[in-house]
């Protein structure tokens, strides 16, 4: 882990040992012994499970994932795992804006406009995140594109080599995308922006406005504080509707859902650290009621207070991305 910065403030690119500037499509293989997360990310991942497995935990609960496996996760979605042993995985990090573009163009019949690529998707797949099996044979199919994803993203060609690098994650995706099925049923942008909490990534194709950048702010300097819509407003000088509007367009979420993966995120590092409480750890961040955190942790990161603790404990307490 480097440093002491969040990982909700870190783009993929600038997680990646070894990523100069910013690079919309990455791949890296890794294996893990111990605990993983929960984390966010600015990106969208594709995890491919090469050897081993792991106990995975995110907004869809606590799922088993093996050889054969792949783990589809959206942009800042909060999720963790727990190897069994160890687990070997190659990862595919993609820029939110580099997968929307996509989007627009494989559905230029639905979103009629660029600006519009976020929200369709969002009435489309409903799920944050998703373990496909694909099973052993398939993902062996994919094992010769990943390894040479993998060699060139170290390599640092992305530019000189833009094309096979697209072609080879064409080839992968071509396999995966048929185990992602669209869910019959349509939300609209704004109920999803209250249900899923999630933090939210900081690019965008239009720029954020001042009122959004400062309620932000103001989230992140006392997570503890029981801030309100109508405090919030008030202090940018907006109405409830439009603050809630304004924000929402800014970073996907409502201030409240945004407040809530805030606590979450630290609560999980309290849980890690100290050998406080659940209860503790949840007035700690903010919640007067054990019973409110422990269901927000639940929510965010699909596994209870307890549960992650034990995780840790299992792990000997290390944790890293």
């Amino acid at each position: 882990m480097a440093g002491s910065e969040s990982p909700t403030t870190l783009r993929a690119s600038s997680r990646l040992p070894g990523a100069e500037g910013f690079q919309p499509l990455l791949a890296r293989t890794r294996t893990f012994h111990r605990p993983v997360g929960p984390a966010t990310y600015d990106c969208v991942k594709l995890v491919t499970v090469r050897d081993g497995s792991a106990l995975v935990y995110s907004e869809f609960g606590e799922k088993h994932a093996k050889a054969g496996d792949v783990l589809l996760r959206g942009a800042n979605v909060l999720c963790g795992a727990q190897p069994e042993g160890h687990v070997t995985v190659t990862v595919i990090y993609l820029d939110l804006d580099f997968i929307l573009d996509q989007f627009f163009w494989q559905y230029i019949n639905l979103v009629k406009d660029r600006f519009a690529s976020q929200s369709v998707a969002d009435t489309i797949y409903t799920e944050p995140a998703k373990l496909l099996r694909l099973g052993e044979d398939r993902v062996g199919m994919l094992m010769p594109w990943l390894d040479e994803l993998v060699a060139l993203s170290v390599d640092g060609q992305y530019q000189q080599r833009f094309h096979r690098m697209q072609a080879l994650w064409n080839a992968v995706i071509d396999q995966v995308s048929p185990f992602i099925q669209v869910s019959p049923t349509r939300i609209l942008p704004n109920q999803r922006a209250r249900t899923r909490p999630s933090i939210p990534r900081g690019r965008r194709f239009a720029p954020l406005r001042s009122e959004a950048r400062t309620i932000r702010d103001l989230l992140h300097s006392d997570i503890c504080h029981s801030w309100s819509i109508p405090e919030l407003a008030n202090a940018v000088h907006l109405s409830e509707k439009q603050l809630v509007r304004v924000f929402t367009d800014a970073y996907g979420k409502t201030p409240i859902a945004y407040l809530t993966m805030l606590r979450v995120e630290d609560m999980a590092r309290i849980l890690r650290e100290s050998d406080a409480s659940i209860a503790e750890a949840g007035r700690l961040v903010g919640w007067a009621s054990r019973n409110r955190a422990a269901s927000a942790f639940r929510e965010c990161a699909g596994v209870t207070p307890g549960r992650y603790r034990a995780m840790q404990e299992k792990g000997d307490g290390y944790w890293y991305r």
